[in-house]
Parts: C-alpha cells; sequence; structure tokens
C-alpha cells in the first residue's frame, strides 16, 4: 500500500522551486494569504524565461472561470518553451471544482497549474485532495498565533541582515497583530530606516518608526500584570484611554486571554518549577519564554485564573456591543485590568 504524502509545509515548497524542481499541480490553500502569495509569486517570476511569459503564462481569477476551462487551459502546449504555466488566483470561486479531478489523474507534464484557494481549505474528504497531492503539491497556508509572531519577525528580520530584541519583537506583534502581509510591509519600513552599521531594532527603533511607545504598549502591560505591579498597569491603561490609537481592547484582550489561557496550562505542566519543561509543555519557543509563566504561577492562584479567563471572555463580548448598551471600551479595559489585579 503507498505511503500517504502529507501536506507541504512552506519552507519545503520554497526549498523544492528555489532549486527548480517544479511540479504539474499546485493547490495553495488557507487563511494566511502571505504564504500563498509568495509562492504564486515564485513561480510567476521563475518558472519560465520572462521573454516567454507572454504566450506561455496565463493569470485568471476564480470567479472568471470554470473547472473544465481551467482543464482546457493546463492542457495546451507550450508556444515555443519547454512548458507553461497556469495561474488561478481566488481558486475558491471555480465553478464545478469537482470537475478538476479527472485533469488532476493525468495533467499535462509540460504545464505547471497553480490554485490558489484564499480564507479556507477544501473538504479533506474529497478526492480531489489526495488526486492534486499525487500529481503534485498540496499546501495549507495557517495563521499565525499570537505567540508566534516575534519568532517570525525575529526570522524575517534574520533573513534581512537584521536582528531585534525579545521586547521589541513583541512590541509589534501586538501592535499590528498576525496580518503577515501588513507586518513585513512594515519591516521592511523598519529595515529601511537602519544606518548601515547598525542592524538592530530597539524599542527606541519602534517608538520612531512604528510610532508605539516604549513605555506604554502592551508587552509592558502584560508585563504589569504577570508581576501584579498595580501602579504600572494603571498608569499604561490611562496612557491607553487618552491615546486609544496605541491600544484598546480589541487589541489587548486577545493578548491577555492568550497569557491567562497558557498560565492555566502551565498549573499542568510535569514540571512546574522548571523554565524547560514548562517551555516544552505550552510549546514556547525557548525556555526563558516560561518566566512569566513561572512568576504567574507564583502572583495568581488557579482559581483566579479560571475567575480571571471567565471575565476575559465577557468583556470580549461586550465590547462586541453583547449586552452592553452604553460602556465604552475605555472603560471595559479598565473593568477587566481591576478585575485581575484585585
Amino acid at each position: 500500500m503507498a505511503e500517504k504524502k502529507s501536506v507541504a509545509t512552506f519552507e519545503e515548497v520554497m526549498r523544492a522551486l528555489k532549486a527548480g524542481r517544479f511540479m504539474p499541480v499546485y493547490i495553495l490553500m488557507g487563511e494566511e494569504a502571505y504564504y500563498i502569495d509568495k509562492i504564486v509569486d515564485f513561480i510567476a517570476q521563475n518558472a519560465i524565461r520572462e521573454e516567454e511569459r507572454d504566450f506561455n503564462q496565463t493569470l485568471v481569477f476564480g470567479s472568471d472561470v470554470s473547472a473544465a476551462q481551467v482543464a482546457d487551459m493546463a492542457k495546451r502546449y507550450p508556444m515555443m518553451a519547454e512548458r507553461q504555466v497556469v495561474i488561478v488566483k481566488e481558486a475558491q470561486n471555480i465553478r464545478n471544482w469537482d470537475r478538476l479531478e479527472t485533469y488532476f489523474e493525468n495533467p499535462q507534464p509540460t504545464t505547471i497549474l497553480v490554485l490558489a484557494y484564499k480564507n479556507g481549505v477544501i473538504d479533506g474528504r474529497k478526492k480531489i485532495l489526495p488526486k492534486a497531492q499525487k500529481a503534485g503539491v498540496v499546501f495549507e497556508s495557517k495563521k499565525k498565533r499570537d505567540y508566534e509572531l516575534p519568532g517570525f519577525i525575529e526570522g524575517y528580520l534574520k533573513m534581512n541582515q537584521c536582528t531585534i530584541d525579545n521586547k521589541s519583537a513583541q512590541m509589534i506583534a501586538d501592535h499590528i497583530g498576525a496580518d503577515l502581509s501588513r507586518l513585513t510591509s512594515e519591516l521592511d519600513k523598519v529595515i529601511l530606516s537602519l544606518p548601515e552599521n547598525e542592524r538592530r531594532i530597539t524599542p527606541d527603533v519602534v517608538e520612531q518608526q512604528i510610532g508605539v511607545s516604549k513605555d506604554f504598549n502592551g508587552f509592558e502591560l502584560r508585563n504589569a500584570i504577570v508581576n501584579r505591579d498595580v501602579f504600572k498597569a494603571n498608569n499604561i491603561v490611562k496612557y491607553f484611554d487618552k491615546n486609544p490609537k496605541t491600544g484598546n481592547a480589541f487589541m489587548l484582550v486577545p493578548m491577555l486571554f492568550s497569557y491567562f489561557q497558557n498560565l492555566m496550562l502551565a498549573y499542568y505542566a510535569p514540571g512546574k518549577g522548571n523554565e524547560n519543561e514548562i517551555a516544552r509543555w505550552l510549546d514556547l519557543r525557548a525556555g526563558w519564554a516560561a518566566k512569566e509563566y513561572i512568576i504567574g504561577m507564583r502572583n495568581y492562584s488557579g482559581v483566579k485564573v479560571m475567575q480571571i479567563i471567565g471575565k476575559i471572555r465577557e468583556i470580549d463580548a461586550k465590547s462586541k456591543g453583547l449586552d452592553n448598551p452604553n460602556t465604552g471600551v475605555g472603560e471595559l479595559l479598565k473593568e477587566l485590568i481591576f478585575f485581575i489585579l484585585h
């Protein structure tokens, strides 16, 4: 019995493409557009020579074509070239998707068919995915979770010969969030601002280039809450209240929920006093990242953490207008921080 092929990772796909190993079929699907666009752009720029593209590279949108039309395009032979490229953007809108199954059974070897299926995934129970995997590559682009963003930022900057400290990475992650296209665009601006002899991003650089205060931000608020520093936390919340664009419930509530959810899990870690054990248990990047959970377990009981998680859910619902006729987002945030710290 043949071994079932797994869904490819972004790194695996890019490694093969950069080595010149192009497959007849690519299904690129998922919630995160950034990785899908990166793969599509690389294929468009590198699969065939520039002078061959006028006759051998076709770009269409899913809403404009049916599956039968896509298959017909893919079956064509290239004109005076080794291969042709057919790219379908917004492929989730293709009509009669299942009609592509027949093409995947016997794809044209001189065609690279790229289907960019965004904002969702194809039902894994359908036959079309295993057939596509057998013919080529299936890639799922998943949204980055909040705790993964600092690592993504560090990795992106490293590729651009820059470094960043942990606080600065977290400041940027908290301020911009998980939209990787916007995040990398902001990072590119910061990179351009750095002098050639100083390629390190610090809180001062983040403050100057992105507009996040180095003293009043989500990172410092979390730090104050972890250490149960009431004075510092209240000062930051007051700053946010006066400067609503710098921090509000819509940005901060998910960050606090993520911390306390992990803190609840940390109570069940095999070695609660060991940084490395907690890091492994919570799937954190390194032992140092577990320090705030060890401190949190000293400052908050398990019962209190459960109550806080319930309160965060309540405030989140109210911030979206549920059972909340007139309380502003700023007041809701103050209510939440008071509940956490008292």
